[in-house]
């Protein structure tokens, strides 16, 4: 797609985007406000906040699974409907809980919003352009982030709107957005007929969720820390989480595929998320707090005071996203972001009521450029990783932990937040002498006091309790931002990919047609296909792939291309594995999109490779390397020559060690076998001295592996092969039971040769047949635990008819044998 279709079809996407983030921190200003007139409490401003985040938790990862399932535009239309007809009935709220609940709705619009936006953004645009784009959904937000607070914050002190129009103002900007989307968003619907949603995974992991988020938000309040209602929900919780393991592990489409955190990137990536949750949602909720309750801002103030933070988060996230689109490098802004989150809270833990504002502008600034260097760039890096047809499991799953983070963050911060002013409170009007709790106190922390009815000791009093309380969560959150830096540290660097999920899906269409022209005999489709297909590991019919590929390039060789398109309608760039290096040699094919070869070249020995196109238009680029899989992309061709970059996966491989399930011996010798999922053998092996085996070259996706050595059972195992490196698979295998003896006849026990011996199972089953020797003796070997009988036999009687004629001696002999023999 072009940088203007791109546009078009994000216009609606940002928009709708825009609607939600301006209605969720619209209300940010307003809060202290609203809890005042609908007579709520510290518990009640916590749980206004945290209920959205806890049912944006709970539901992201099912939004996400169903876009791997269903029409993206259509559920991006559902989840913006849903969250603005909840924003509208919390605008008609007359208690805090009739709030609460309407922000849980606000929440399930919202995690399908956060979630889809980022897959419709992957599914259109490939991971080295999408930083660019990422950086215009940095800015919505934080347009929205600093438009919200400062919009409510004029509406709530305007006396005749009032805060309830804080909800409502979205309404007819929701309204153009879904009206926009319509029409410019245009999205491939993959159809998957007899596919089900995994209910049961939804459930479950949205009632460890809940559970969990419960728990934090009413201990240190309800009940102690430690206390058997701790130990109840948090033991609840775990239970729960497992049993979403355990029906994640069978379900055919899990919502969360635990085969991502094999990855260490997707695993490092969760982790980081949610500890930047933690710092992005608590800094956001409890800095307007802070401005209203310890500086005696107004609303409107408030949201203008936090402008440096979000300022921060604009500039990050617009410019890590320009140099990442340029560079492909990613790590170092993770880096960075983290050491300058890490920073921005330590800082901020220094609050008091009376701090300079100057100096806050600047610790608000360092923590939004942390966070907006990080927010946006931990999700790139893990669809980077991922397949098309995992993009929004895997996105929606660190949408997951990042929601996670603020709504953990946001409980356990709130609890501690109420103690500590309590705290500050009570030792302030210990001072002046008055006891605390009264009506003149400003309610001792249990309820928001309005200051402009307190007297002046007092307020000075209630104003730095909030400010030092709300100092110490800072410092508190300061650990965490500390360990979503160690996090990234560990993360291993990819080169971004240049293809598009959307885009592999129709190179994936356009090898059909492709195959379909060559079976109507198209000369240049099939060469176009023998470039395309990768060789079956292991087994020696597959030579001539390979023998093919290395005859086109070269070929290519002998064309010497330049280093630059010689028409002004060429595609060049450079093919480069996943270390970032480039491939040297790699076949490089341009088709049409009806399979007719246009072009073919090969790969220079840093990986720049060119080629000419015909003229402006769609096409289909294939490369292929020995030792990698290959890929096709779409590439559309302007007037100007076009610049893309291909990036070839290594083959995965597969190893490990063949154990005996007793005394774990290395088996030496094992015969191992590697089927496809049709029953056909990729790859065969021995095992070496250690046990060991190993397979280079196999493609990623479900095989079988099947062992079998002397003196132990067979076995055979289901194996997912990674796409990336090697997956391990250690096999144990048992130890066959022996049965041996000997049959002896007659009263003396004298060894009866040639007799036959045939062992049953409890069912009946002939497991095997024996023949005794000279020596009587026979055995059955590889035999699995059990009862069994035996069962001995000479041989069967011989009947012949006989006729003796009287004189003499007649000579007849009998030949005796068994029925098979």
């Amino acid at each position: 797609m072009t940088h203007r279709q791109i546009m078009e079809a994000l216009s609606g996407l940002l928009l709708g985007m825009f609607v939600a983030i301006l209605s969720s921190t619209i209300v940010s200003t307003a809060l202290p406000k609203i809890i005042s007139d609908l007579n709520g409490s510290q518990s009640s401003y916590t749980w206004v906040v945290t209920a959205s985040l806890l049912a944006m938790t709970a539901t992201t990862p099912l939004w996400g699974k169903l876009a791997d399932l269903a029409s993206k535009k259509l559920l991006v239309q559902i989840a913006l409907v849903v969250f603005v007809l909840a924003s509208a009935g919390a605008g008609l709220s007359q208690n805090p809980g009739m709030l609460i609940s309407f922000r849980v709705a606000q929440g399930i619009g919202m995690g399908g919003l956060s979630a889809l936006a980022q897959i419709i953004m992957a599914a259109m645009i490939s991971p080295r352009e999408r930083g660019r784009y990422s950086g215009y959904l940095g800015a919505t937000f934080a347009i929205a982030t600093v438009g919200g607070p400062l919009l409510g914050g004029v509406i709530t002190d305007t006396s005749w709107l009032g805060w309830r129009w804080c909800f409502y103002v979205g309404v007819p900007f929701a309204v153009i957005a879904l009206i926009v989307l319509q029409k410019t968003l245009h999205l491939p619907v993959v159809k998957r007929p007899g596919v089900k949603v995994d209910w049961a995974g939804a459930f479950f992991i949205a009632a460890a969720a809940c559970t969990l988020l419960l728990w934090v938000t009413f201990a240190g309040d309800k009940y102690d820390w430690v206390s058997w209602q701790t130990y109840t929900m948090v033991g609840g919780a775990v239970v729960l989480g497992l049993i979403f393991v355990l029906v994640e592990s069978k379900a055919k489409e899990p919502i969360i595929p635990l085969r991502l955190f094999r990855n260490g990137t997707i695993t490092l990536a969760s982790v980081a998320s949610l500890f930047v949750g933690i710092a992005m949602f608590g800094a956001t909720v409890f800095l307007s707090q802070y401005f209203q309750l310890a500086r005696g801002k107004s609303p409107t103030m408030a949201g203008v005071m936090t402008i440096p933070m979000i300022a921060g988060l604009f500039v990050s996230t617009t410019v890590s996203g320009q140099i990442i689109t340029r560079t492909g490098k990613w790590k170092k802004f993770l880096i960075a972001g983290g050491v300058l989150m890490a920073a921005g809270m330590g800082l901020l833990g220094t609050l008091r009521y009376d701090t300079e504002y100057w100096h806050m502008s600047i610790f608000m600034a360092l923590l939004g450029l942390g966070v907006g260097m990080m927010m946006q760039n931990l999700v790139l890096a893990t669809q980077n990783q991922v397949a098309a047809n995992d993009l929004g499991a895997a996105s929606s799953t660190v949408n997951f932990f990042r929601s996670l983070g603020g709504a953990v963050g946001v409980s356990a911060l709130g609890a501690v937040l109420s103690n500590r002013i309590t705290h500050y409170m009570e030792d302030g009007f210990t001072k002046l002498g008055i006891k605390p709790g009264g009506s003149a106190t400003g309610g001792g922390g249990s309820s928001l006091p309005d200051l402009d009815k307190l007297p002046a000791p007092v307020r000075t009093v209630v104003e730095s309790a909030y400010g030092h309380g709300i100092g110490d969560i800072y410092l508190y959150a300061a650990p965490v931002a500390l360990l979503a830096l160690v996090c990234v540290l560990f993360i291993r660097e990819v080169p971004l990919r240049t293809t598009a999920a959307n885009q592999a899906s129709e190179a994936a269409a356009t090898g059909g047609a492709t195959a379909k022209a060559a079976a109507t005999g198209s000369a240049p489709a099939t060469e176009a296909l023998s470039a395309a297909e990768a060789p079956m590991p292991g087994a020696s019919s597959t030579g001539g792939d390979t023998q093919q590929l290395r005859e086109d390039a070269a070929m290519a060789t002998a064309q010497s291309p330049a280093p630059t398109p010689t028409s002004g309608h060429g595609v060049y760039g450079t093919v480069r594995n996943a270390d970032g290096i480039g491939v040297a040699r790699a076949a490089v094919t341009l088709i049409s999109l009806s399979g007719r070869q246009l072009g073919r070249s090969v790969a220079h020995a840093d990986g720049s490779y060119t080629l000419d196109a015909p003229g402006p238009g769609s096409y289909v680029l294939i490369a292929a390397a020995d030792g990698h899989q290959p890929q096709a992309s779409t590439v559309v061709v302007g007037e100007e020559p076009l610049s893309h970059d291909l990036l070839l996966s290594g083959t995965s491989g597969l190893a490990g060690q063949v154990r005996g399930m007793a005394d774990g011996a290395p088996v030496h010798g094992a015969m191992v076998v590697v089927t496809d999922v049709r029953g056909e053998v990729v790859a065969t092996g021995i095992t070496g001295e250690a046990g060991e085996y190993r397979f280079d070259e196999l493609v990623t996706g479900s095989f079988t592996l099947a062992v079998n050595a002397n003196g132990y059972r067979p076995t055979a195992v289901p194996v997912e092969v990674q796409g990336q490196g090697t997956t391990r698979l250690d096999v144990d295998l048992a130890a066959g039971a022996r049965v041996t003896g000997t049959v002896r006849a007659g009263g003396h026990g004298r060894p009866l040769p040639d007799a036959r011996v045939t062992l049953v199972d409890a069912a009946g089953n002939v497991i095997a047949t024996s023949t005794t020797g000279e020596d009587g003796a026979y055995a059955f070997t590889d035999l699995d635990a059990g009862d069994y009988s035996v069962i001995a036999s000479g041989y069967p009687p011989q009947a012949n008819a006989l006729q003796v004629t009287g004189s003499g001696v007649d000579a007849y002999d009998i030949e005796l044998h068994h029925p098979d023999e």
